[in-house]
């Protein structure tokens, strides 16, 4: 009697293991499947993070300073290159993710929403230049824009 619940306990301990075991495979399953449903993210988070280091990389080497002295010549790229690196920073990031609402909206296989991705758009820019005044009316025209968008390539009635 002794060996056969020494024995149950075994077996469900066995269970066990083979539950954790499959749900750390579902979840790297996962992980690889949205990847593979969605590479655009992934694309767009490698640019943002090579964009990153490119810009602290320059940043160490000395090489902002001297764009941004020879930016005071041109004004009209001051607030682009601006005088701190995490502007340049921030600025890039936007635009990288203007990068992608615009090949979301245009190629039909990456299609989805947008309007987190506008919002964040925003929120680097507010980030970068600093003027909120101008950022939450932009959120605002971001949130409309998309839910324009989204009923004009509507498909069959399918969100």
């Amino acid at each position: 009697m002794d060996d056969r619940r020494q024995d149950e306990k075994e077996l469900q301990k066995r269970d066990e293991k083979d539950e954790k075991t499959n749900e750390k495979s579902a979840e790297e399953k996962s992980f690889e499947e949205k990847s593979r449903r969605d590479p655009l993210s992934t694309v767009i988070w490698a640019f943002i993070l090579i964009w990153v280091g490119l810009v602290l990389l320059a940043d160490r080497a000395g090489l902002l300073g001297a764009i941004r002295v020879g930016a005071r010549d041109l004004p009209f790229i001051l607030p682009f290159v601006g005088e701190s690196t995490w502007t340049i920073i921030f600025a890039g990031i936007g635009v990288i993710l203007l990068i992608e609402v615009a090949v979301r909206l245009l190629v039909p296989s990456y299609r989805s929403d947008v309007v987190g991705t506008l919002i964040g758009v925003a929120v680097m820019f507010g980030l970068a230049f600093g003027n909120w005044s101008l950022i939450w009316p932009l959120i605002l025209v971001a949130i409309g824009l998309s839910l324009l968008l989204r009923g004009l390539f509507r498909r069959g009635g399918r969100d």
